[in-house]
């Protein structure tokens, strides 16, 4: 067996599964701001190394942030407005409604119809610095390659409701005429390319980006200085409504009137008798290896730039894909296509020698899948509610050192939430297996997860707080009502008082 491709899980370590949505905040929903800084703080006091997020891009309908418009840029939801008071380009009053949103789960509708006029205010506002105002020309032209499609797609986003790109008329369908129009209609003065308003939303949202990168490079350089990592994640697949698709329809299986002629998911199994169609296109593999892999080696190059480490979701579709007919109603028919292999990490091991990747390799793992993951060295993903549910293979014992551990998922619900669903005979072998009596389900899960020999434990803060179900994040498969929950500052502080001292126990006794 050739030497693994990546082998950076050296040494122990644990962490928290928190994505910024769901900190605390006065504005309807986390940010970057204050409450990220007091965060990491926790982190640092209760001996962790690292802070795992879901992906960070621009979300629409359903609010996942698996499916972005973009899967280069950030969400402008998470851009903090406090620091824009302090420096007073707003008013305590432009932020009044937002402040009086719930405090305890995220109003994606709302955010959507109050943010977006502050953050135009914040822009349109001319008492900017001129070193600022320098700084964003700066970031504008280093970042116009994946920028400048990504700007003019939110714009005409906005010009056409909000209509997935699938349903605009055919001059702007077509990137590449659209990029003619764009050139032209500069040249010439004309409509409604090169209108005000239409350069007014291009610059704005190219305004809002250099926003999120700084405020969260910033934040990333606090976590540093506290001593705590960074682990991001990308989807495999991006989504059919995204600039990626719109500006390059030649990385997806795509027809000549850019409709794709087939889509993601995963066939039926015992979860979903009908499969799960995700929808989003499939990429055009033997395209991606023709040009080196150039796209995806630009993407991981954004990835790294933002995060230490990089979970990547799906990893068996690097193996093998599920190919679903475009036209089809579910995943009952479906046919699984060879994806590029051990070729793209190779690829991504020459651009990037000290990439740190995690695979979320869950799901239905054949034996070629568990060859590829041996053969580029990326430590998999171990999840205790799979073991205990009879997926022996996740359980402690059965832990490896170049694996990452987790109670559950963003995926999953609450270690309490998930042991009151069980049935009597999973909750005794729980108990059994465990030794306590499951009055203390979550910490159970906890301290287990620390003594196992993977070299990464992540716990999700809703089983820190002793959470149940009303704290789940996501439910895979419902469309709407995900990605809502949040914490309180007062959950926290009583989080740092009662339990950082004990999980700093942990973290020595089990050499984390």
């Amino acid at each position: 067996m050739p030497t693994p491709l990546f082998q950076w899980l050296n040494s122990r370590g644990a962490g928290v599964l928190l994505h910024p949505t769901s900190l605390p905040g006065s504005t309807g929903i986390g940010t970057l701001g204050h409450e990220a800084r007091r965060f990491i703080d926790f982190l640092a006091e209760a001996g962790m190394k690292f802070w795992q997020v879901c992906p960070l891009g621009p979300t629409g309908f359903g609010d996942s942030p698996y499916q972005c418009f973009s899967a280069f840029a950030g969400n402008p939801y998470l851009i903090d407005l406090e620091g824009f008071l302090e420096a007073g380009l707003l008013s305590p009053d432009d932020l009044a409604q937002l402040r009086a949103l719930p405090t305890d789960y995220v109003d994606y509708g709302a955010q959507w119809r109050l943010r977006w006029p502050i953050l135009k205010k914040v822009f349109d506002n001319p008492r900017w610095p001129a070193r600022e105002r320098q700084q964003f020309r700066a970031f504008v032209k280093a970042n116009r390659v994946w920028l400048q499609p990504y700007t003019r797609f939110m714009a005409l986003k906005a010009r056409f409701q909000g209509q997935s790109w699938l349903n605009w008329p055919a001059e702007f369908r077509h990137y590449s005429f659209a990029k003619r129009h764009f050139t032209e209609t500069q040249r010439l003065g004309q409509q409604p390319y090169q209108d005000p308003e239409f350069r007014r939303e291009v610059d704005a949202q190219a305004f809002y980006q250099f926003q999120f990168f700084r405020q969260w490079i910033a934040l990333k350089e606090y976590a540093h200085a506290r001593g705590i990592q960074i682990v991001g994640d990308i989807p495999i697949f991006v989504a059919m409504d995204s600039a990626d698709v719109w500006a390059n329809p030649a990385l997806f299986q795509m027809d000549e009137d850019l409709h794709p002629t087939a889509v993601a998911g995963v066939p039926p199994d015992y979860f979903a008798a009908d499969g799960q169609l995700w929808g989003n296109p499939l990429y055009d593999w033997p395209y991606h290896e023709s040009q080196g892999f150039a796209w995806w080696l630009s993407r991981l190059q954004a990835a790294f730039e933002l995060y230490d480490a990089v979970r990547v979701d799906h990893f068996r579709g690097f193996d093998s894909y599920c190919r679903i007919p475009a036209d089809a109603l579910n995943a009952r028919e479906f046919a699984w296509e060879p994806g590029p292999g051990l070729k793209l990490f190779e690829a991504i091991r020459a651009e990037f020698p000290e990439a740190k990747l995690i695979a979320e390799d869950l799901g239905i793992i054949t034996d070629s899948v568990r060859k590829l993951l041996q053969e580029a060295g990326v430590p998999g993903m171990q999840v205790l509610q799979f073991g205990f549910e009879g997926a022996t293979e996740y359980l402690p014992h059965n832990s490896q050192q170049n694996r990452v551990m987790y109670p559950g998922t963003h995926d999953n619900d609450t270690a309490w939430g998930w042991f009151a669903a069980q049935s009597e005979p999973v909750k005794d072998f729980f108990r059994r297996y465990l030794r306590v009596p499951g009055e203390a389900v979550p910490w159970d899960m906890i301290r287990a997860g620390y003594a196992s020999a993977a070299r990464l434990f992540i716990m999700p803060l809703q089983d820190l707080l002793s959470l149940g179900s009303e704290a789940r994040l996501n439910i895979p498969g419902v469309a709407v009502g995900n990605w809502r929950w949040r914490f309180t500052k007062e959950q926290l502080e009583q989080l740092r008082d009662q339990s950082a001292g004990y999980l700093q126990e942990l973290a020595k006794l089990y050499e984390r």
